[in-house]
């Protein structure tokens, strides 16, 4: 790998719980299983370290129980931290129902993960600064976020990670993001991965295609967008031309992180010198594997991606 990714989101703790279907209004319902993980910001370190990157992570962490997992979890993989825990809060932890399709619905509590771990730095030449929609949501964090942002560069190109980028996922609350910093982070923003909802919400275009490429317009010369569109796989849109990368067919069992997962190992290809084709293959076929386990921080590492494409080649 030539640069690491610096990642400025939030890891918390997913309190998963398995559910035969949500609850009415009022109601309740009985989970067929319940575990605590880490999660949030952790699926895509984990997944951008398992696929052999280099990862630091620079968000906020508490001193508390919590806290201690997501240290640990994060030490497991690997991942370095930069900075020390916040001594006022625990991290906070978010509720994930998952139905048996494999849908999720997220209920968050926020906690030390919301504030930084002291200034964030800016990328390096060759590093890639990760930024998630929900930073750019919490008022003590985004003008931090923006000014790493502003002070690691703008994209490069041909949609190629040169010299140091931002990889921005706006996540599921793209349309709460405030006009202003959304314009301001598209500016300096290398690759935008976005699901197909938020391409729709962000767009306002109902076709996939074309919602990809009103957000084309929006990014600097060089930079690419990402639309993954579930078991379908991904649309690009690269110096205008969108392009379908189909992904391998696979029996989803939880679709938690599956976009995380898939940020992530496309973070590492694009560090670790691989062409955006063939990144977006394997940033595909990670996110296949990790449907077909239950947890939210599911993502292979190379061997199994490896096996998959070659199954389906």
């Amino acid at each position: 790998m030539t640069g690491r990714l610096v990642h400025t989101g939030q890891v918390l703790v997913d309190l998963v719980m398995r559910v035969p279907s949500l609850p009415p209004r009022g109601g309740d319902v009985l989970a067929e299983d319940t575990a605590m993980l880490p999660g949030g910001g952790f699926n895509v370190v984990a997944a951008a370290a398992r696929a052999g990157a280099d990862v630091v992570y620079v968000g906020g962490h508490g001193t508390g129980p919590r806290g201690d997992l997501v240290r640990a979890a994060l030490a497991a993989e690997g991942v370095a931290l930069g900075g020390a825990p916040s001594p006022d809060a625990d991290t906070g932890v978010c509720v994930v129902l998952v139905e048996p399709s494999g849908e999720r619905t997220f209920v968050t509590g926020g906690g030390a993960e919301a504030a930084p771990a002291g200034r964030l730095p800016a990328a390096g030449p060759e590093d890639l600064l990760y930024v998630s929609g929900y930073s750019l949501l919490v008022p003590e964090k985004v003008a931090q976020v923006l000014d790493a942002a502003d002070r690691s560069g703008a994209a490069g190109a041909s949609g190629r990670v040169r010299g140091a980028r931002v990889l921005l996922d706006p996540g599921p609350l793209v349309t709460d993001i405030p006009k202003a910093t959304w314009e301001r982070m598209l500016t300096r923003t290398a690759v935008l991965s976005c699901n197909a909802r938020e391409a729709r919400l962000a767009s306002g275009e109902p076709d996939l295609a074309d919602a990809g490429r009103a957000l084309a317009r929006r990014l600097p010369d060089g930079a690419v967008v990402v639309v993954r569109d579930g078991a379908t796989g991904c649309l690009v849109v690269d110096d205008g031309r969108v392009q379908a990368y189909p992904a391998p067919p696979v029996r989803a069992v939880d679709t938690t992180g599956a976009g995380d997962a898939h940020c992530g190992v496309l973070a590492a290809e694009l560090l670790g010198g691989a062409e955006l084709p063939e990144a977006v293959r394997r940033a595909n076929a990670a996110a296949a594997l990790a449907v077909t386990r239950h947890g939210p921080a599911t993502a292979p590492g190379r061997a199994d991606v490896d096996a998959l494409l070659a199954h389906n080649r």
